[in-house]
């Protein structure tokens, strides 16, 4: 159980250009399309998901989540999609205050992500949580307070600055790191190779 209701954005923003276009979570590995997977994996542990996601959301129609565009122009990056993310919370349930990020590519993610980082956020009195392994933070899939949501407005229309990890570090984020054995879970399908290391590393998971 987690210590509040916490809704989990999805981000599925990126242009897959290393891929030749189209949807990264939309590949399939071992049959089953890999937002299908990060679904089955965040689902028990958020209250409702949401995708972020640019273009014809009826793309995603099949999957029955929200779909929320970046408002911000220009596909400037994670962010965009995080700051839309807490938008729609704001709006749409003004009970609830914290939200989760994931990468929708990231087909292997822990069953513990949610409570672990709540935990952290609790003991480091922290507006941000994010998620580490084998020695590399990885703050888009992170915990965060809806309270910087103007915050982060600020920072993308008047700074024009979009750096995931050198915004994070402003509010000294608590971090927790996940073992990589017998895989990373953070692993991410990037490149049509990374399909192929994905299709091996699933016969290692109990997804």
């Amino acid at each position: 159980m987690t210590p509040e209701p916490t809704p989990g954005l999805l981000l599925a923003g990126g242009l897959a250009r290393r891929m030749g276009g189209g949807d990264k979570p939309m590949k399939t590995i071992g049959g089953r399309s890999i937002l299908d997977r990060v679904i089955a994996r965040l689902g028990p542990q958020c209250d409702r998901l949401l995708l972020n996601a640019n273009g014809d959301p009826q793309r995603f129609a099949s999957f029955g989540l929200p779909v929320v565009a970046d408002s911000v122009k220009d596909f400037p990056g994670p962010l965009a999609g995080i700051l839309a993310g807490l938008d729609w919370i704001a709006a749409h349930r003004p009970d609830v205050t914290w939200m989760l990020s994931a990468a929708a590519d990231c087909p292997f993610l822990p069953r513990d992500l949610v409570t672990r980082l709540h935990q952290a956020r609790i003991e480091g009195h922290s507006r941000i949580a994010i998620a580490a392994s084998g020695g590399q933070t990885h703050p888009v899939i992170g915990l965060w307070s809806v309270t910087l949501r103007d915050d982060l407005r600020h920072t993308l229309e008047v700074e024009n600055f979009h750096a995931v990890g050198r915004w994070t570090a402003r509010y000294d984020p608590a971090v927790v790191s996940w073992p990589t054995e017998p895989l990373d879970p953070f692993f991410n399908a990037n490149t049509v190779d990374d399909i192929a290391e994905a299709e091996r590393l699933a016969t290692l998971d109990d997804n």
